[in-house]
């Protein structure tokens, strides 16, 4: 909807060619790590290709998210363990180092039970028996990084804007990008 609204580009998240996601929902343990390091290099290859376009992006997931959220709810949860974390965290920092933080981070704030709605409404076979306490530390976890971002953030309470259904929530939505991208000038 951004995309449309002002004629940016949009980089989606790709969930249907990831060999590692339908495994993964199966056994998180045994494919943490793999579908992690999958989702680190795709991400990478996104913000290189971000990087040098000339065009304005909006990017449905970060290369943040990954390392600061997923991978250590895994590991948290005893489903990666701590020399695969340690490995993973040190390319991640590694990649970092290249990386250029994004003019505006939009965090969609989702209670469970909205999360659980919005994952049935997709449908998606693989994600039927997604573990309830995997998606609270997600949770968690997205809470305590968005607190402490650095740069420039916009939180959106999605279970009371619903601006996919409600061109009033989608409005006040775009004035708030507009008025926190016209103070970066």
């Amino acid at each position: 909807m951004l995309a449309a609204r002002y004629g940016w580009v949009p980089k989606y998240e790709s969930v249907d060619y990831n060999p590692y996601l339908s495994d993964f929902y199966e056994d998180m343990e045994r494919w943490s790590f793999n579908i992690q390091i999958y989702f680190l290099n795709k991400r990478f290859k996104d913000v290189l290709e971000i990087t040098a376009s000339e065009d304005m992006i909006v990017q449905d997931r970060t290369i943040y998210e990954d390392a600061r959220i997923f991978a250590p709810n895994l590991h948290e949860m005893g489903l990666m363990s701590t020399r695969d974390f340690e490995s993973y965290s040190e390319l991640f920092e590694m990649m970092m180092s290249l990386v250029k933080a994004p003019d505006l981070l939009i965090y969609l704030r989702s209670s469970i039970p909205n999360l659980i709605a919005q994952i049935q409404k997709r449908g998606r076979d693989f994600e039927k028996n997604i573990r309830i306490d995997y998606l609270k530390g997600l949770n968690k976890r997205y809470e305590e990084w968005i607190e402490n971002y650095p740069d420039r953030v916009m939180v959106v309470d999605v279970d009371h804007c619903r601006f996919e259904e409600n061109p009033e929530d989608f409005d006040s939505l775009t004035a708030r990008i507009e008025e926190i991208l016209k103070n970066k000038l």
